[in-house]
């Protein structure tokens, strides 16, 4: 635990009380004390109020546990816990969150305020009332929407790019995934490639960054053609990205289960770099860093999770329609990730590693439709859910309204949302 006090504002005063004073000489020309001085100095030491003590919460930590470190007597640390559970569950700390308690002027070990910000736009404020008991109120900071367009030309990756446009870290991996049902960021991508992109950011009143929100839309103006993506939320399910048929681009495998990979290996017949003989080699290969999570290419359930021969560590999915995944070679398999497990899309399964018949960190993924291996590139016709009738309507009109936004933001970096 870390604690951390404020500086003393009793420092100021009494500069200015001895910037002010008479101070009376003895007969060989030195200082006497001034009795009102030192008067003035014992009544600023009384009433100077006790420093702000400013605890950061580690992993592990309780409020009880905290706020009696701080000196607390036990009975205060109850009633204040007991005031604060109406706004903050009690195992609601997370690492890094701040808890700043003011004790009271005349016993320390009573609390005048405690108050906890559990986020951005939360601040819990408890304090203690005449009858001694404490009462706690929470406090929501007002959110501003803006909208923000950030563009760009791409270079040498499409990260890189849009990180250079301050687009938020966590989007970027969204987008990457959202256009890689469409995209081989290997092969597709060329120098002079442009991207665009809207999104939210919310600001507190006075202009302070408090958030960035999501995706609105995004665009890849490759050199043979444009892709669009829009953000829309069906009636009663949660947002995902559409293209301009209305069409989900989540489709139901993902071509490439890791983010930023490089090919190694492709589909077909092969010299295999350890036997040293020609085999058919079933799926592909991503060279990727030790320790690259690895998602589930689509929605199903764990058929495998384990050491699987040359394979090393395996984690086997079952799909819909007959299909079912396979990715080898893993360095790790989460506790979660076991037989009869249901799991989603982008999933975290696995991480990279080099285990079993490998040269290096990659990971091995295979896809087979009625229990035989395809080439996972031909996956891209499997798609997505397709929005139709009213909900297809709802989504033209959301399009509608984002490509107005998109089109006011030209030549402006950010604007405060109209709509």
């Amino acid at each position: 635990m870390f604690l951390r006090r404020a500086a003393m504002p009793a420092a100021c005063c009494l500069f200015a009380v001895l910037g002010t004073a008479t101070l009376a000489r003895d007969d060989t020309g030195g200082l006497l004390p001034d009795p009102a001085l030192a008067s003035s100095e014992e009544t600023i030491e009384q009433h100077a109020p006790p420093s702000p003590i400013v605890v950061v919460v580690e992993r592990g930590d309780t409020l009880m546990a905290l706020l009696t470190d701080v000196g607390l007597a036990p009975t205060e640390v109850h009633a204040l816990a007991a005031a604060i559970a109406d706004h903050l569950p009690a195992r609601a700390l997370r690492p890094g969150q701040e808890i700043v308690v003011a004790p009271d002027p005349l016993d320390p070990t009573r609390a005048r305020t405690v108050e906890i910000l559990p986020d951005t736009t939360r601040r819990i404020l408890a304090t203690r009332t005449e009858a001694g008991t404490y009462r706690a109120t929470l406090q929501e900071t007002e959110q501003v929407r803006h909208l923000v367009r950030a563009e760009g030309e791409i270079s040498s990756s499409l990260y890189e790019a849009m990180a250079a446009a301050e687009v938020p870290p966590a989007l970027i991996m969204g987008l990457i995934r959202a256009f890689s049902h469409a995209v081989d960021f290997q092969r597709d991508l060329q120098p002079g490639d442009r991207f665009a992109v809207m999104f939210e950011r919310f600001r507190d009143p006075e202009g302070a960054l408090i958030q960035h929100g999501q995706g609105l839309y995004a665009e890849l103006r490759l050199r043979d053609r444009v892709l669009r993506i829009w953000r829309h939320a069906p009636a009663g399910e949660s947002s995902d990205w559409f293209d301009e048929r209305g069409e989900s681009v989540r489709r139901a495998l993902l071509r490439t289960p890791l983010d930023a990979a490089r090919v190694s290996s492709g589909f077909g017949m092969r010299r295999h770099p350890i036997l040293g003989y020609s085999r058919m080699h079933r799926g592909v290969d991503f060279a990727a860093p030790t320790g690259t999570p690895v998602y589930a290419a689509g929605d199903g359930t764990v058929a495998f999770a384990g050491w699987r021969g040359d394979y090393g560590r395996t984690v086997i999915l079952r799909h819909g329609g007959g299909f079912s995944t396979l990715y080898a070679h893993l360095s790790a398999i989460p506790g979660s990730i076991r037989p009869g497990t249901r799991v989603r899309q982008g999933q975290v399964i696995g991480r990279v590693g080099s285990t079993g018949l490998s040269t290096g960190p990659h990971l091995h993924y295979e896809v087979h439709r009625n229990s035989v291996a395809v080439n996972p590139a031909s996956i891209r016709t499997l798609a997505g859910r397709n929005l139709q009738g009213r909900e297809l309507a709802a989504f033209r009109a959301e399009r509608a309204r984002i490509d107005r936004q998109f089109a006011a933001l030209a030549g402006v970096a950010e604007l405060a949302a109209a709509e």
